[in-house]
Formats: C-alpha cells, sequence, structure tokens
C-alpha cells in the first residue's frame, strides 16, 4: 500500500480532486491531510472524505514536531497542493525526491515568495501573457526551484480577468497533478 500525504493552506480544490482520483485505488492510501491554517476549507474537504487533518503553526513545522508526525505516517510521497509556507530543509533532506509541489504558472516565471494564487494570475495578466500553465515539481530548500516533473501550458488570449486564467489553470491542474502523483507511487519502489 502507498501512502500519499498531503500538505495544503486554503480551499483544497486539488486535494479533493487527489482524494476522488485514488478513492477507488486499493492500492494507494490519502494518509492525512496537514495544514498550517485552521480555518482551512480544505480540513473540511478532507473530513467529509474520511481523511485524518492535522493543524500545525510555524513553530512545529520549523522545529521538528511535524516532522515527527510525518515519520509516524511514512509516506511514500508528500505533496504540496496549496500549501504556502517553505518546506524545512529538514524535512526536505529526510525525504529526497519524495515531496513535490504544483504551481500555477510556468516556472521559472512567476515563482519565489509570495507568487501564489491568484497573485501569480494577476502578474500574468498585468504582463499580457499569451499563455500560462502549471509547474509540478520536486520540492528543495527554495521556493520553486526543485527540478521540473511536468510543465503545461495553456493560451490565455481570451482571458480578461485573473479569476478567468484560474479557470484554466485549475482545469490543468486537476488533469494532471494526480496522475503525475499515481506515475510517481508506480516509479519509486
Amino acid at each position: 500500500m502507498k501512502k500519499i500525504l498531503l500538505f495544503a493552506s486554503g480551499a483544497g480544490s486539488n486535494v479533493e480532486n487527489i482524494i476522488q482520483y485514488f478513492k477507488n485505488k486499493e492500492d494507494v492510501a490519502i494518509a492525512g491531510v496537514f495544514s498550517n491554517n485552521p480555518e482551512a476549507k480544505v480540513l473540511e474537504k478532507a473530513q467529509a472524505h474520511q481523511v485524518p487533518t492535522t493543524v500545525f503553526n510555524r513553530a512545529e513545522l520549523n522545529e521538528g514536531a511535524v516532522l515527527q508526525q510525518i515519520r509516524k505516517i511514512q509516506p511514500d510521497l508528500i505533496v504540496l497542493a496549496g500549501f504556502l509556507w517553505k518546506m524545512p530543509e529538514a524535512i526536505v533532506h529526510e525525504y529526497p525526491n519524495q515531496i513535490i509541489n504544483i504551481h500555477p504558472a510556468l516556472l521559472p516565471k512567476y515563482g519565489g515568495k509570495g507568487m501564489y494564487g491568484m497573485k501569480v494570475h494577476q502578474a500574468i495578466l498585468d504582463n499580457n501573457e499569451k499563455e500560462t500553465g502549471i509547474t509540478i515539481h520536486y520540492v528543495n530548500e527554495q521556493y520553486d526551484e526543485g527540478e521540473f516533473i511536468l510543465q503545461q501550458a495553456v493560451n490565455i488570449e481570451d482571458c480578461k480577468s485573473p479569476e478567468e486564467i484560474a479557470a484554466k489553470v485549475h482545469q490543468l491542474e486537476h488533469i494532471h497533478f494526480p496522475q503525475i502523483i499515481e506515475k510517481l507511487l508506480i516509479t519509486n519502489p
């Protein structure tokens, strides 16, 4: 049985999509959803699917308490799905090439600290980009600088708002993120 541990900070549309994708796969379990935001809608979504949730603060993340909880779960893959904090080096080093993130743009453009969600889409709109997309990448010690696993582009010339861009990007995320997770679980013994 392969175990996925999800980290999220917000609404959790990707988390819910991943849970649904793996719901009937007998060889994969969603071991939990961890969040730094006690008000995050993702917690309700996880609980509605009987997935255990854990809420933590910055001190617990940075001082090892979260790492201890991860060790107890022994996940095969840690998936950041809208998680807004940087993973501490201790976790990154203990789980090399086992932590992945999805970014709502074609990195290296529009990445780095503070570039998330609507901020990314607004910057893309402000710069009159003709396309954007998603980047799924391994997590290292820097924001959005880990090795790319997949990039997928979408034309946004018809988009007039960051919300319209977000809708197109969410479609890409929901198609590709669970597929990449499944592929990584199969290829990583």
